[in-house]
């Protein structure tokens, strides 16, 4: 049954949704789908694969773009919805039989898939650089081996050409930022070794340079945060009524005080009072919850809720930034940039000895005037070791981490994870699965079966589009049950749905459509006391049984919470827009301390719950994957998401979990910790050994060559015992395994 919007007549819609249904592309048939609302240059479907099918949903609006007959197109995947407008002259059932034919070619891959560019590889693309080195000491070994004398000015111009990188850091260090640092060193040791004609030791010293500048530029990442401009998101235009006209006007173009009409499918524009109509919202955005909210008559409604089914006219209170959203937008333009990355960290190690070190040679130079002494003590300098090292370790730990489903963005936040020690989770598909999943199915009358009880509600609800019906569909299925064949019915927005099934009156809802036909509800457990919302399920005007429906917890949640808690000695907090009765049900289920749930919050009371944890003093990482966890994610030291959250929430985040199994925590933070007491033993290594050098060099003296040895050396054994944590990655990743095994029907117990 459909039931068409006040503009858009029954049989008008039903006649273009019969058209559409006929209509293929070849062989290949459209998907189901419904023609909602319809005007000669406009028109709404609602096609359930949008929802499930981001791949089909880009074929879709590909193909709409490029169609002569279509001036824009709009998917929305949350509603299933999609909305065309047709270039003038256009006649509706044309426009229907045309939109059926689109959505049919889509079925079919397209010939060209858009790609993205690739990313310029550093390596490659200082090549050039990275060869030389062994090129000019392998030219300059063969020509002595021969009897030659390589050509002192061709040399000397080729060292110094290929050092031009370092020269240009030496120089804005010099002369801009008025500082020393470890680039002044390597140049003035390249310097003095190439004027004495020695080619291999500023040939290798190149090489180490750039081989760890090029690991460094690929373990950066760009420290400015994505924003996503929600109040650019919410719509671009809205339906208008003025002076008793609908009218369709740009969202820039709403004043406080217009009365603006929203449909299935589209956002709210902005913050309101409803005045007339009844719909369910997503408000997933703003609550992180999965369960639409009704909403009616002198109700509030916030900018980018988007209208899951129904209609309203909503009085504009707030626009713009004033909305709720806009506040989010604010919150995440005000968040802390962090721009540190741990190799930076390495650098400023290696710049503290720059002084020292050009002090000591000079000393030299005064005492013995042996330049070949006070060379040698520049090139002993473990600056550069570190400086090599300790990207390399930062590489060999992301690359272990990737390898077994973890993402870790750059160096700085590996630095950042392995200090860290409270953790905080966002509960709706964070902790939980983000979808609800009936656990019990109850009867209440003698003789009826559960599976009985099943069948009934699964009759009533199959072919609607509310999540519980799905839920409900999707136990049913894997219980085997088959629904059985459903007459007339009726849906009410916000009550359930009625339906004639075998002879009989069938009504599944809640408890708002059982005291509406005076059904007695006394004798099942209120939704407070189990800690579960129920659905009903009546035969004519008698209960019969209920179901019970959760957002059911990760398998591999508890586990995971207990080894952040016991083996890593972290602190767990738990955050959500849910009720603060679920939300303690959810903690104590985990292991979760009272005092660190908290419940009932809006995106900005998320990130003040961080900012207070930070203000403490602590290290906060926050794990969510929602839109409504962008400003908590923007707050926090870590951001972690999931391979399959939102676009912006995945994009934001500084670890995203690739399995979307939260076993990749414990993995990220261990994997930091190695990371960080590594780079501590190789400063040890490279420092150990080229202190060494360095005083026997004061002492005796020691030749550039035997010093550039010692050095390289020293750097080379640290770099190897950074990519120890390599060997962490040749087993099986543990989330691929696991995202399989998931059961939807956990119940959370008291």
């Amino acid at each position: 049954m459909t039931t068409a919007l006040p503009d858009a007549p029954a049989a008008a819609a039903a006649a273009a949704d019969a058209d559409a249904h006929t209509a293929t592309a070849g062989s290949v048939r459209a998907p189901e789908h419904t023609v909602v609302h319809a005007i000669p240059a406009r028109v709404r479907a609602s096609v359930p694969l949008l929802r499930h099918d981001s791949a089909y949903a880009e074929r879709v609006q590909v193909i709409a773009d490029a169609a002569p007959a279509v001036r824009s197109a709009r998917i929305n995947r949350t509603a299933a919805s999609l909305v065309i407008n047709w270039v003038p002259g256009a006649e509706r059932l044309e426009a229907a039989v045309e939109l059926a034919r689109l959505l049919a070619r889509a079925m079919q891959p397209l010939e060209h898939e858009p790609s993205s560019p690739a990313r310029p590889d550093p390596f490659r693309s200082r090549l050039p650089r990275l060869l030389f080195p062994g090129v000019l000491a392998g030219v300059s070994g063969v020509t002595r081996l021969l009897g030659f004398t390589f050509p002192a000015p061709l040399g000397a111009l080729a060292v110094l050409g290929a050092s031009l990188p370092i020269a240009r850091r030496a120089a804005q260090a010099l002369f801009v930022e008025r500082r020393l640092n470890i680039d002044v060193l390597d140049m003035t040791a390249i310097v003095l070794t190439t004027l004495r004609g020695t080619y291999m030791a500023p040939a290798a010293m190149i090489g180490l340079v750039e081989v760890g500048e090029a690991i460094r530029e690929r373990t950066a990442r760009a420290s400015q945060r994505e924003l996503l401009d929600l109040v650019d998101s919410i719509a671009h235009f809205a339906w208008v009524e003025r002076d008793g006209e609908r009218k369709q006007l740009p969202i820039e173009q709403i004043e406080r005080g217009d009365v603006v009409v929203v449909y299935p499918g589209d956002r709210v524009p902005a913050d309101g009072r409803v005045l007339e109509g009844t719909a369910l919202l997503d408000e997933h955005q703003l609550t992180g919850e999965p369960m639409p909210a009704l909403r009616e008559e002198g109700q509030v409604v916030y900018a980018s809720t988007l209208v899951r089914e129904g209609h309203l006219h909503i009085m504009v209170e707030q626009l713009g930034r004033e909305t709720r959203a806009g506040r989010i937008v604010q919150l995440m333009r005000d968040a802390p940039v962090h721009d540190t990355r741990i190799e930076d960290y390495a650098g400023k190690v290696a710049d503290r000895i720059v002084l020292p070190s050009l002090l000591l040679a000079a000393a030299v130079f005064a005492v013995t005037r042996d330049t070949t002494r006070a060379a040698s003590i520049l090139i002993t300098d473990f600056a550069t070791g570190i400086r090599v090292s300790v990207p390399t370790t930062v590489l060999a730990a992301m690359t272990s981490a990737a390898e077994r489903g973890v993402l870790v963005r750059s160096g700085r936040t590996l630095e950042q994870l392995a200090s860290v020690d409270v953790v905080v989770f966002d509960k709706t598909g964070t902790v939980t699965q983000g979808q609800p999943a009936v656990t019990r199915v109850q009867s209440m009358r003698p003789g009826v079966t559960s599976d009985d009880v099943l069948t009934l509600a699964a009759t009533a609800e199959q072919r609607l589009n509310h999540p519980v019906a799905e839920a409900v569909m999707r136990y049913a299925a894997e219980r085997g049950v088959q629904p059985d064949r459903r007459e007339d019915w009726q849906y009410d927005i916000g009550l359930g749905v009625t339906a004639d099934v075998g002879g009989r009156r069938v009504s599944v809802g809640s408890d708002r459509l059982m005291r509406r036909d005076e059904i007695s509800l006394q004798e099942v457990p209120s939704e407070a006391e189990s800690g579960q919302s129920h659905v009903y399920v009546a035969v004519d005007r008698e209960l019969w049984g209920y179901m019970s429906y959760a957002d059911p917890v990760r398998e591999e949640a508890p586990r995971v919470v207990a080894q952040l808690r016991d083996e890593l000695g972290m602190e767990i907090h738990m955050l959500t827009g849910d009720r603060a009765q679920t939300a303690r049900a959810v903690g104590y289920f985990l292991g979760i301390p009272p005092g660190n749930v908290h419940g009932e919050l809006f995106p900005e009371e998320k990130a003040k719950v961080v900012q207070a944890l930070h203000n403490e003093g602590k290290r906060v990482a926050f794990v969510g994957d929602g839109i409504n966890d962008l400003p908590a994610l923007a707050y926090a030291d870590v951001s972690v998401s999931f391979n399959s959250a939102t676009d912006v929430a995945r994009e934001t985040a500084d670890v995203v979990l690739m399995d979307d199994d939260l076993r990749g925590l414990p993995i990220a933070f261990s994997t930091a910790r190695q990371a960080l007491k590594l780079i501590h033993q190789n400063i040890a290594i490279v420092g150990g050994v080229n202190l060494t050098a360095m005083a026997v060099t004061t002492a005796t003296g020691l030749q550039p060559v035997a010093a550039a040895f010692l050095h390289n050396g020293s750097t080379v054994i640290a770099a190897l015992n950074g990519l120890r944590p390599l060997r962490a990655a040749r087993g099986p990743r543990q989330g691929a395994t696991a995202a399989a095994s998931i059961k939807r029907n956990r119940r959370i117990e008291e």
